[in-house]
C-alpha cells in the first residue's frame, strides 16, 4: 500500500541521494517510474493531487508490454495475483447481436500475458511494496539554472515549501498542471473524439475471461472483467452522453434488439445511477510537442494522453518509465557536478528520442480505430459489421503486435551508462 508521507519526510530523504527526483503524480507511469529509482537506490519525492481514498477508476487492459516492466520491479507474482487473464474478445454489431468472438490467447501467447485489473488494482500492484507518497499535493511552480531545479510544492493545507532538485518528472496525467508550467498551452495539441462514455461497475459474471464490446449506430458499450467485478464504459456523441447516465441508458437500450446481458445489466445500473456516481470519461487525448525542457521530462498521459480504445495507453506509459530509468541509470556515481547535469539533459533527449515515436505511433492507431469505433451513421455501421465479420482479428492488431516485436530490451537492468535499445524478431 502507499504511505501517505509529509512533503518534509520526503524531502528530507531525498536531500543526499545522487540523483534528487521529483515525480508528480502518482499515477500508473509515476508510481512505475519512483519505483525503478527506490531500487536504485534512490527516495524520489513523490506527490499526488488526489487523496488516499480516491477510487478504483476505471478499468485498465494490459498488454504484454508490461511484463519486463513488472519483472524488474519484482511484481510479476503480485501482478498475476491481482490481474485477470483476458483469453476471449468477443465483439457485437448494430442491433447487438454477436459478430464474431476471438481468442486473444492465441494470437498474444508468444509474447506474455494480457491481463484485465482496475486502474486502482493496478496502483495497488506498484504500491506493494510500501513507497513513500505527498497526498494532496502539487507544485505551483517551477524555475530552474545550471545548478538545480527548484519545485514550489504545496500540500494541501495553504503551506508551501521550495524543494531542490536535479531531475522533475511530470507524471500527473492527461490536463497535466505540470507540464503547463513548463510549456504552455502552445506545447500541447490532441485529438477530440467527439464522444463521451459512462464508467460504471458490475458484479463478475461466468465469463471471467471474456472482453466484449458492441459497435452501435452512434452508441459504444465495452463490458472488461477485472480481479473481482466487471467494468463498463457506455459511450456516444458528447452531446447525448451528457444529459447524463440515466437518460442516455434509455437513449441507448432503445437501440440494439439482441445487446445481451452484460449489456442489459450495464444500462441497468445508468438507469439507477446519479451523474456523480459514474465516471464520466470525456475521449479526448493529449500530445506534447517535446518531452523535456532543460531537467524537467514529461511522462505517461503528461507526454502523450492516450485515448482507450486500443487498451495500450498504460502499458505504453509504464513501458517509458522504464526506459527513462534506464537512460538515467548512467548518473549516479554522486551529486551531479555540472558536466553530470548536461548529461541528465542528454539524457533527457536521449529518451524522447528512444520512446517518442514509438508511443505517438501507438496513439496514432488508438486515433485511427476511434474514427472506427465512434461513429454513427446506418450505412457505416452495416459496412462496419460486414467487416468485423470478415476481417481477422490479427490484422487489426498488426500495430499492436508490432509494439510487442519491436519492443526495449533495457531498462531498469540496464549497465549503468548504458541506453534502452529496440529488439526485432
Amino acid at each position: 500500500m502507499l504511505e501517505s508521507t509529509p512533503v518534509s519526510d520526503q524531502l528530507a530523504a531525498v536531500r543526499e541521494d545522487p540523483l534528487r527526483v521529483l515525480v508528480v503524480g502518482a499515477g500508473v507511469a509515476g508510481l512505475t517510474l519512483a519505483g525503478l529509482l527506490r531500487r536504485r537506490g534512490l527516495h524520489p519525492v513523490v506527490l499526488e493531487r488526489s487523496g488516499p481514498d480516491a477510487g478504483a477508476g476505471y478499468m485498465l487492459a494490459l498488454m504484454p508490454l508490461v511484463d519486463p516492466v513488472l519483472a524488474a520491479l519484482d511484481l510479476t507474482e503480485e501482478y498475476a495475483r491481482r490481474g485477470v487473464p483476458l483469453a476471449r474478445y468477443r465483439i457485437r454489431g448494430r442491433t447487438g447481436a454477436t459478430l464474431r468472438e476471438y481468442q486473444m490467447s492465441r494470437l498474444l501467447a508468444r509474447f506474455g500475458d494480457y491481463r484485465g485489473i482496475s486502474r486502482g488494482g493496478m496502483l495497488g500492484v506498484l504500491g506493494s511494496p510500501g513507497p513513500a507518497v505527498s497526498h494532496r499535493a502539487t507544485v505551483s511552480a517551477i524555475e530552474q539554472d545550471a545548478d538545480v531545479v527548484r519545485a514550489v510544492i504545496e500540500d494541501g493545507s495553504g503551506a508551501a515549501v521550495t524543494g531542490e532538485f536535479d531531475l522533475v518528472v511530470a507524471a500527473d496525467g492527461l490536463h497535466s498542471a505540470t507540464r503547463g508550467l513548463v510549456l504552455g498551452d502552445d506545447g500541447v495539441s490532441g485529438f477530440d473524439s467527439g464522444w463521451g462514455g459512462w464508467v460504471g461497475w458490475l458484479p463478475p459474471d461466468r465469463d471471467h475471461d471474456l472482453g466484449e464490446e458492441l459497435w452501435g449506430d452512434g452508441t459504444f458499450i465495452g463490458t472488461y472483467p477485472v480481479e473481482d467485478r466487471l467494468g463498463f464504459i457506455v459511450c456516444g456523441p458528447r452531446a447525448d452522453t451528457r444529459v447524463g447516465p440515466r437518460r442516455f441508458a434509455g437513449r441507448a437500450r432503445a437501440a440494439f434488439a439482441s445487446p445481451g446481458q452484460r449489456v442489459r445489466d450495464a444500462l441497468d445500473v445508468l438507469d439507477r445511477a446519479e451523474p456523480d456516481e459514474c465516471y464520466f470519461w470525456s475521449l479526448v487525448d493529449r500530445r506534447a510537442a517535446t518531452w523535456s525542457v532543460g531537467r524537467v521530462a514529461l511522462l505517461g498521459d503528461a507526454a502523450a494522453g492516450f485515448l482507450p480504445t486500443a487498451g495500450i495507453g498504460a502499458g505504453m506509459a509504464m513501458e517509458s518509465a522504464w526506459v527513462l530509468d534506464g537512460h538515467l541509470g548512467g548518473h549516479l556515481d554522486g551529486h551531479p557536478s555540472a558536466a553530470g547535469r548536461e548529461r541528465i539533459s542528454v539524457a533527457l533527449r536521449d529518451y524522447e528520442a528512444h520512446q517518442r515515436p514509438r508511443v505517438e505511433a501507438a496513439q496514432e492507431n488508438s486515433r485511427q480505430l476511434a474514427r472506427l469505433m465512434f461513429r454513427g451513421g446506418r450505412p457505416f455501421a452495416f459496412a462496419r459489421d460486414l467487416a468485423a465479420r470478415f476481417v481477422p482479428l490479427g490484422v487489426a492488431l498488426r500495430p499492436i503486435q508490432r509494439l510487442l516485436v519491436e519492443r526495449p530490451t533495457l531498462g531498469a537492468a540496464a549497465p549503468a551508462g548504458s541506453s534502452p535499445g529496440y529488439r526485432t524478431g
